[in-house]
């Protein structure tokens, strides 16, 4: 059977190479047939099907692009190229994809090219002058809007524009004439008023800088807004009489305005009045009427300039309370108020505050996690229990609750849960080897709890890998491979390399220690749990039973006895300890 199919494999396979051979001939005659008649095609013929191919290659590319196929339509519109390469319309399409994607080095030359072919479109010069704006080219965008400017000279939104652009290049008194024309056509507007404003001030034109504010006062007298503008600039050019005179102008107007009392605030810290500064702040932090974000603003104006506006802590925190008075359902206010707590220690007070920021706006992720840093800083493990659980109910797909959470399972000794929640907050974690390795390596602390030593090493060679320099893992990795007596040159490896970054840290100085100590090296391990002793160990239970160890080793059994009495007043919790002392020998524990 096999033969007999193989035979008509080959048949067939013959069959189908001569009948291809055939098919071959076919085309080739065809193809030699069609170049014959392009050819034979006149100028004007070969024209008319260009004209075509371009027509269907374009407007099959119009159809890509509403599909949001990119690369397809950048391809048909090449196509296009190739067949007219002076056509303005396919120039200002590829130009409108590359500027999309933020491309405009290649998006400038094709519109500018684009202009050039068809000087008469508005819109490719729209376009090229937005992307000048983007280059920061404002001269050119000035220049561009200038020339649409004469075709439609009474269109305002062009005229604004080209005042913008070219106060943006630099020419301010073209700028301020622009504004002028701009003026006469709209009658006299606030914002045009404002610009020209700013611009006579930066050239130095101080009568008509005042002059461009009274006019917007004269045309509209109870409007506040403008008197306040007006006191501004008077302080601005140091004339303070004047500017309070406007300042309690509004209020006489508007006495119930609160924001008033904030630039009267901002005025009184320019005079050096400090204490009509608070006065003033706490008048407009108690007005009902201003929003709470711009009291905020203003409090933080007053609070990160201390030096300038002399607000104490005290005085910080009794705004915040005004604040928390006024605001009590706003949950900026709560944050706030806890950060000021922070800054004076006050770690629990501060968390009661943050706990109520996030009852009020609970998908604040920020806030959870300052809860979790000040339950982790107190050491309030069931907090950080309930804190980090609840928080993972509304951010489920964020890996630090679950990392936290693992934290206050591990010292809650719920191991079987650490590994878990662990195992689960993994999953979310994205291109962030240091997160990643956190993790790894609390699994690992509570494998090695649970005695599962081999796989709690193999996870302490994953953080490693990770994060070669992970010093918290390298000194706990080396001394649990010492007190397994395992791999002792590895671990005094990885310890030299963290006592090389912290020399004088006591507790990586006991890990090098007792690595020696188990490599039979005591006088080696003496000196460096000498100066373990010395850099802040001398009250640790654990390194003066350690150094007792070592001292005994050495033969120098009433010294070492000595050490293991004073881990014992420490509070040592050793199993083997009191053994030590009693029968004045090491016993390994």
């Amino acid at each position: 059977m096999k033969k007999i199919g193989y035979g008509l494999s080959l048949i067939v396979l013959a069959n189908f190479l001569f009948s291809c051979s055939g098919a071959k001939k076919v085309i080739e005659n065809k193809t030699a047939q069609n170049e014959e008649i392009t050819f034979q095609l006149t100028d004007t013929e070969k024209q008319e099907r260009n004209q075509k191919e371009f027509e269907m290659f374009f407007v099959e590319a119009l159809k890509q692009k509403m599909l949001g196929n990119v690369q397809a339509t950048v391809q048909l519109l090449s196509r296009c190229m190739e067949i007219d390469s002076s056509s303005a319309v396919v120039l200002y399409e590829l130009a409108n994809i590359y500027a999309a994607n933020g491309d405009l080095t290649h998006a400038s030359p094709l519109l500018e090219k684009a202009v050039s072919i068809n000087s008469e479109n508005k819109w490719y010069k729209v376009m090229l002058a937005q992307i000048y704006q983007q280059q920061r080219k404002f001269e050119q965008a000035s220049g561009i809007y200038s020339q649409l400017l004469e075709i439609e000279p009474e269109n305002q939104e062009y005229l604004y524009t080209y005042a913008v652009l070219l106060s943006n290049a630099g020419k301010k008194p073209e700028a301020i004439e622009a504004y002028d024309i701009l003026e006469k056509k709209t009658g006299i507007n606030e914002q045009i008023s404002i610009e020209k404003q700013q611009l006579y001030t930066s050239i130095g034109n101080e009568e008509k800088a005042f002059a461009e504010i009274q006019k917007l006062i004269d045309s509209s007298p109870m409007e506040t807004r403008y008197l306040g503008v007006l006191a501004d600039l008077y302080l601005e050019y140091g004339d303070g009489q004047n500017a309070l005179k406007y300042y309690n102008k509004i209020l006489e107007i508007e006495p119930d305005n609160g924001f008033v009392h904030f630039l009267l605030a901002n005025y009184y810290i320019t005079q050096g009045d400090y204490d009509k500064v608070i006065e003033e702040a706490k008048l407009g932090f108690k007005n009902d009427d201003i929003e709470i974000q711009t009291k905020f603003q203003f409090y933080m104006m007053l609070t990160s300039n201390r030096e300038q506006t002399k607000i104490t802590d005290q005085q910080a925190e009794e705004f915040v309370r005004i604040l928390l008075d006024k605001h009590s359902d706003e949950s900026l206010v709560h944050t706030l108020f806890a950060e000021t707590l922070l800054l004076n220690n006050k770690l629990s007070e501060a968390r009661e505050q943050l706990l109520i920021a996030v009852g009020i706006e609970s998908n604040d992720y920020v806030i959870w996690e300052r809860i979790f840093f000040i339950d982790n800083e107190l050491q309030d493990w069931d907090e950080l229990y309930e804190h980090s659980k609840e928080a993972i109910s509304f951010f489920p797909n964020q890996p630090q609750p679950y990392f936290f959470n693992g934290i206050a399972c591990s010292q809650l000794e719920k191991y079987d849960e650490t590994i878990a929640i662990t195992v689960e907050g993994l999953r979310y974690v994205v291109d962030n080897k240091q997160l990643q390795s956190q993790f790894l390596m609390l699994q690992g602390e509570v494998v090695y709890k649970l005695n599962r030593h081999d796989e709690a090493f193999k996870l302490f060679d994953s953080v490693i890998e990770l994060v070669p320099d992970n010093y918290i893992a390298l000194n706990n990795y080396a001394y649990y491979l010492s007190l397994a007596g395992k791999d002792l040159g590895k671990a005094e490896t990885m310890s030299a390399k963290v006592i090389e970054q912290f020399p004088n840290n006591s507790t990586y100085l006991d890990t090098y220690a007792w690595i020696f100590f188990k490599k039979g090296e005591y006088k080696l391990a003496r000196f460096y749990m000498q100066s373990a002793l010395n850099n802040g160990g001398q009250d640790n239970p654990t390194l003066l039973e350690h150094y007792g160890d070592i001292l005994f080793m050495l033969e120098m059994k009433d010294e070492a006895k000595q050490y293991w009495e004073k881990a014992k007043i420490n509070g040592s919790d050793s199993k083997v300890l009191d053994s030590k002392i009693s029968e004045q020998r090491y016993i390994e524990e």
